[in-house]
């Protein structure tokens, strides 16, 4: 703490035991780890708390206070969930030049950026993430391009859920390049399913943790979501589908052309993927990189650039992404 720390007071209501003891996690976790990420001080009675730090960080904190105590009105908190809330409110102003600015945390409020799946409830964070959904929504083919944990899938897949049970659409396929470098999987024990299933998981990962195991099975078997390698879509067209690309970093450009012409009529189409981590054979173009250069200006595509201040999983999944950007010896820079 410094000479120029500050204190605001918060009341959080109702005066909710329940929640305020949701709001501060077992052994007052949380409040802690909201100390720690803004270098604070948080006292408490009941439902009075007290944030002292400096100026920014005492404002930052007392928002957080707040937002963490709206979700306790219909969720469980954990250190994932307030990690998340502290992401969105703690940016970095590289435009300014300090990259340890703190920025005002989003009210929250706003349902336009909430979708509630059958198991869980999935909120766009911050700027991009919203950003993000408003473009999968209004354009029939939008990108999502950024390091690993902004929730460039798991925002599409929420999206997918929610096309499919409002009946936007029929069907849902969700599409990765099988194996990173070509698709050859002949080498690969098992049968097709069990050689391909393993590159898919992530996406059967999202499935399950939004409509659940049995749910996702059931819908499979009725072909209602078809999850197959890329390689599979060649000669297909899919209409009345919400069709997702994920690791489109390593789809060749013939790839790419390939699954973005299979579009069909009634359809949506997302394209994930981290151009800093193209695991192509030296030589071989990626086919996302490609398209951000060949379909910036037409009408009707959107992309979404993330960066690592986005990244939403533990903080120092965000400090990795920042230290191999940071180092420009990479590969694929």
């Amino acid at each position: 703490m410094n000479a120029t720390q500050i204190s605001q007071d918060i009341v959080l209501e109702p005066a909710d035991n329940s929640r305020l003891a949701n709001l501060c996690g077992q052994f007052d976790e949380h409040l802690r780890q909201i100390e720690r990420r803004l270098n604070v001080e948080i006292a408490s009675r009941g439902n009075r708390f007290r944030v002292t730090g400096n100026a920014g960080a005492a404002r930052i904190g007392s928002n957080v206070l707040r937002s963490l105590f709206r979700m306790t009105d219909d969720e469980r908190l954990d250190p994932e969930r307030v990690h998340v809330c502290l992401q969105e409110s703690v940016m970095n102003d590289n435009e300014a030049g300090d990259a340890n600015a703190i920025k005002p945390v989003d009210s929250g409020n706003d349902d336009e950026y909430v979708i509630r799946t059958r198991k869980k409830l999935v909120r766009a964070r911050g700027i991009n993430q919203k950003a993000y959904l408003k473009n999968i929504r209004e354009h029939d083919l939008a990108f999502g391009i950024g390091p690993a944990g902004t929730g460039k899938t798991y925002l599409a897949v929420a999206s997918a859920i929610d096309a499919l049970e409002n009946e936007h659409v029929r069907r849902i396929v969700l599409v990765r390049p099988a194996v990173e470098a070509g698709e050859r999987l002949g080498f690969l024990p098992g049968d097709m399913s069990q050689k391909v299933d393993p590159y898919l998981r992530p996406m059967y990962d999202a499935l399950f943790e939004m409509l659940g195991p049995d749910q996702v099975g059931r819908l499979i078997e009725k072909n209602v979501i078809e999850v197959a390698p890329l390689a599979f879509m060649r000669g297909r067209s899919l209409n009345d589908s919400f069709v997702i690309l994920d690791e489109a970093q390593n789809t060749s450009v013939a790839q790419m052309k390939m699954f973005l012409t299979r579009i069909g009529f009634g359809s949506r189409s997302v394209v994930t993927g981290d151009i800093t981590q193209i695991d192509l054979p030296k030589g071989q173009q990626s086919g996302l990189k490609n398209a951000i250069d060949i379909l910036k200006s037409v009408e009707g595509v959107a992309f979404t650039h993330f960066t690592p201040g986005d990244v939403v999983r533990h903080q120092l999944v965000q400090r990795i992404v920042e230290a191999y950007e940071a180092d420009n010896s990479g590969e694929n820079a």
